[in-house]
């Protein structure tokens, strides 16, 4: 397989992990859908700076993750675990209602830019696709790995604006149809805590019972 051929199945791999559900596009449809278009857009861009730095550790972790030892591993993902229950719990806690169109502060947005990145670097799938996929796709036979990081972060950042930018977008516009029902958008947010809650059990019982390293 050349590079270039590598580069095309890393880019549909690529599409597969970030096109699935999870805690980031839970995340920026929250932010979108209560806080706006541009809080939506601050999550994914949170979450494109937490992309960048997965791919700048999966550089630096080629050939060398899998060599750690499992308890460390299952640390990194129970953190994650807890992180995802944490946000389930404040979205409980929290009567999530849209508004006013608009209503977003700046201060909102760059919180929602702030936990968007917290979440995309506690994303225990990230971590799961970094050891899964970066070692297949990362040789020295395609040339320097800080190229190669630099391409494949690049290609990163590129489709999460894609797909959670098009997601954040078409929920900005359906806040319309939300204003005046608040009750809409409290079992929204009581939809996300279960959604997130569950994610966190998952997640915690698959990193208690894979084993990964030597």
């Amino acid at each position: 397989m050349d590079y270039a051929q590598a580069l095309w199945l890393y880019l549909i791999l690529l599409f597969g992990i970030i096109v699935v559900p999870g805690m980031d596009m839970f995340f920026v449809l929250a932010n979108a859908l209560t806080r706006g278009r541009r809080a939506g857009f601050a999550a994914v861009a949170g979450i494109m700076l937490g992309g960048a730095v997965h791919t700048l550790f999966g550089a630096l972790a080629v050939g060398v993750l899998t060599q750690l030892p499992t308890t460390i591993f299952q640390a990194m993902i129970l953190i994650g675990a807890a992180y995802m229950a944490w946000i389930g719990y404040t979205l409980l806690r929290s009567t999530i209602t849209v508004d006013s169109i608009g209503s977003a502060t700046t201060r909102s947005d760059w919180v929602a830019f702030r936990q968007g990145l917290v979440t995309c670097l506690l994303n225990p799938k990230a971590y799961l696709f970094v050891l899964a996929v970066f070692p297949q796709f990362m040789r020295p036979e395609y040339g320097p790995i800080w190229s190669q990081a630099l391409i494949m972060g690049l290609m990163t950042v590129a489709m999460q604006l894609l797909i959670y930018g098009g997601l954040a977008l078409a929920a900005s516009r359906g806040r319309d149809a939300l204003v005046g029902h608040p009750e809409v958008t409290v079992w929204i947010g009581r939809g996300a805590c279960a959604l997130f809650v569950a994610a966190a059990l998952f997640t915690a019982w698959h990193g208690l019972t894979q084993h990964v390293g030597p």
